[in-house]
């Protein structure tokens, strides 16, 4: 994504990868700054925090990844791409989906139960 003459980077993951993850995934950001020939901003993002409403807080990401300079989650991720109000923008369509297909949804809960 280029943003004011300013090019970022995301690696997007499920938001409670496995260390091996995490390692691979700081390998890649490094690697995205080291291949191009000017000034990039590089992030680990996942679409959503796990632990809302507290803090991001999994642990083997723990001195693989600078959360403060390395990592979006959530609504900070969703915003930044898309501008402020995104997130909640996001969170407003799936609450109306979920609501208007949830008959649909019962409904074939409902006959995998009974073939059983």
């Amino acid at each position: 994504m280029i943003r004011n003459s300013k090019k970022y980077y995301f690696e997007i993951k499920t938001s409670k990868p496995n260390k091996d993850v995490f390692v691979e995934s700081k390998r890649k950001l490094l690697y995205w700054v080291a291949m191009e020939q000017e000034h990039i901003f590089t992030y680990l993002a996942f679409p959503y925090n796990p632990y809302y409403p507290k803090d991001y807080k999994h642990f083997p990401i723990k001195g693989i990844i600078d959360e403060r300079k390395e990592l979006l989650i959530g609504e900070d991720f969703w915003d930044f791409i898309g501008g402020s109000g995104t997130y909640r923008e996001i969170i407003q369509i799936f609450d109306e989906v979920g609501k208007s297909i949830k008959p649909q949804i019962s409904q074939k809960i409902n006959e995998i139960i009974s073939k059983r």
